[in-house]
């Protein structure tokens, strides 16, 4: 189980010890996107949705998951978020929305899992948002695009 923090020496999962590990700051930002027809796009970013504003609602969504991670995914740490930002933007070309989703902290370990749930929850919500008028929307492309701190430095996704 070389190199897989979450197993220990006889393979059985473990919560990660941090207690040792020095705090810095830590950013990571992660995207993703739900593709649905032009017309769906079109009733998003018009106003005409029956729920309301669809990007406000999934924007606050996506808030609540990153500060919920700990309680979502058995083996992620609490940790102080600082910051958490999501940028949902309507693209054409899709056609669909594009999320991103930015978070900070000064801690022991990193909050790559706080910015992937708050773009798959913001993603979800965008989906609950609009699918009485389009069941066959799809969420795609949920990827860790940088993370920045901490003893492993900096990755940024090709």
């Amino acid at each position: 189980m070389s190199g897989l923090t979450h197993f220990d020496d006889h393979g059985q999962a473990h919560m990660v010890d941090v207690s040792g590990k020095p705090v810095t700051d830590r950013i990571a930002i992660a995207e993703g996107q739900v593709r649905m027809t032009a017309e769906t796009l079109t009733l998003i970013t018009e106003g005409r949705a029956k729920k309301g504003d669809v990007l406000a609602v999934a924007r606050l969504a996506g808030i609540m998951a990153a500060k919920k991670t700990a309680d979502l995914i058995p083996l992620c740490h609490p940790l102080p978020i600082t910051k958490v930002a999501l940028d949902l933007t309507p693209d054409s070309d899709l056609p669909g929305i594009r999320i991103t989703a930015t978070v900070k902290t000064s801690g022991q370990t990193g909050v790559e899992m706080e910015a992937l749930t708050a773009v798959s929850v913001a993603a979800l919500t965008v989906y609950d948002m609009v699918k009485a008028v389009e069941r066959s929307m799809q969420i795609d492309g949920i990827r860790l695009v940088v993370k920045d701190g901490g003893k492993s430095g900096r990755y940024e996704a090709e």
